[in-house]
């Protein structure tokens, strides 16, 4: 048995700016004269955890601040306009999960961002039914997040496999970083605003997730 972990509701669908934009209706709702720009917020993006980024980015202006309200505020206004939206996967998700239900591949979601914006995703993408994964993974699973390899082990373990029977799909650098301290051969799927960080970890960089062009890197380990 084989799994494809997914590991962010980015490699899902290209949430990217609408995070972007939630931090800084967040920033204007805690009185912050903060403006997070697109080529702020793409340097910021080599650095997982939102509250991390708020903390750094107070620390660089002299000011403190209290990161996990902000990032309370942002997860609630991110969520919403989740839950208006009309998403549509990224270029090939949609067609890798139904080939690999259809040759039993197990299909997993392993990502340490919360649960509720994993719920809100999972009810906004539109064109394949995301309840069906294996196995999903939150921040609430792990004591750890990423780039910590404790996601991917704790995946692995639930589905009952080993790290050379699954390949990752990652969209950022600290993914692909979890997964291959894990194990695992990782695919990086960046997001129009990670496109150029470094992969170097990642066995293949795409801009469309092919099945087959998957198994063939998974079983060429």
């Amino acid at each position: 048995m084989t799994a494809i972990l997914f590991g962010s509701i980015g490699t899902i669908v290209d949430t990217s700016e609408l995070q972007r934009t939630s931090f800084n209706q967040a920033f204007a709702e805690h009185g912050l004269e903060w403006s997070w720009s697109r080529d702020e917020y793409t340097d910021m993006l080599s650095q997982s955890g939102g509250a991390n980024r708020i903390s750094a980015f107070a620390e660089s202006r002299g000011e403190k601040v209290d990161a996990d309200a902000i990032l309370a505020s942002k997860s609630v206004i991110f969520q919403t306009a989740m839950d208006g939206a009309d998403l549509i996967a990224r270029p090939g998700v949609a067609e890798t999960i139904r080939r690999a239900r259809g040759d039993g591949v197990k299909v997993g979601l392993v990502t340490t961002t919360s649960n509720d914006n994993v719920n809100s995703m999972i009810g906004a993408v539109n064109n394949l039914e995301l309840a069906d994964f294996d196995v999903v993974l939150s921040r609430s699973d792990v004591d750890q997040p990423k780039p910590n390899a404790e996601a991917y082990d704790v995946a692995i373990g639930r589905l009952e496999l080993s790290p050379s029977d699954c390949i990752a799909i990652e969209d950022n650098v600290d993914g692909v970083t979890s997964a291959h301290d894990a194990g695992l051969v990782c695919i990086a799927f960046p997001n129009q605003n990670t496109v150029d960080h470094d992969f170097s970890n990642a066995v293949h960089t795409t801009d469309a997730i092919d099945f087959d062009e998957a198994m063939k890197h998974l079983e060429s380990t």
